[in-house]
């Protein structure tokens, strides 16, 4: 059976099981080529996918982009790890809140055993942690004051 892929609106593209034909795709530059890296990351092995989402972390579509990320979330979801040049490009886009790879970079601390993590995303999710931590006793600290100052204006009214 042919399957064949709908490259301009993106139907089917997440059943794409074939690296050669993304390949193909990449180089007539088709649109939706970030929704079929998540194909290549649900139905493909890691070691075959890797460098193609690598690619697609590339893509000047920002949309696509984004799905781009989505698929190596995806594929630290499926198979626990992440290659070492997955790791790389994700170091290379910043793990912080306000970028394009927050996400993969939670799923990756998520579904990666710590001590498989490269050295930069152990301090990263050390440091993360201490953060919300803080945040966290900062944030109950704030209501308790809040609580005590209600408590207070009720008792003088």
């Amino acid at each position: 059976m042919t399957r064949s892929w709908d490259w301009a609106t993106g139907e089917g593209l997440l059943g794409l099981d074939n690296p050669e034909e993304w390949d193909a795709a990449f180089e007539r530059g088709e649109r939706s080529l970030g929704t079929a890296a998540i194909g290549l990351a649900s139905n493909c092995p890691l070691e075959d996918a890797s460098p193609r989402l690598v690619r697609a972390t590339q893509l000047p579509d920002t949309d696509q982009r984004g799905f781009a990320f989505t698929a190596v979330g995806t594929a630290a979801r499926l198979n626990g790890a992440l290659t070492p040049e997955l790791y790389e490009m994700l170091r290379a886009a910043g793990p912080g809140p306000r970028s394009v790879a927050v996400n993969a970079v939670d799923d990756t601390l998520t579904f990666v055993r710590f001590r498989d993590l490269p050295p930069w995303l152990k301090r990263w999710a050390v440091y993360r942690t201490v953060r919300d931590t803080a945040e966290g006793w900062w944030l109950r600290g704030e209501d308790a004051v809040g609580d005590a100052w209600r408590a207070l204006r009720r008792r003088r009214s």
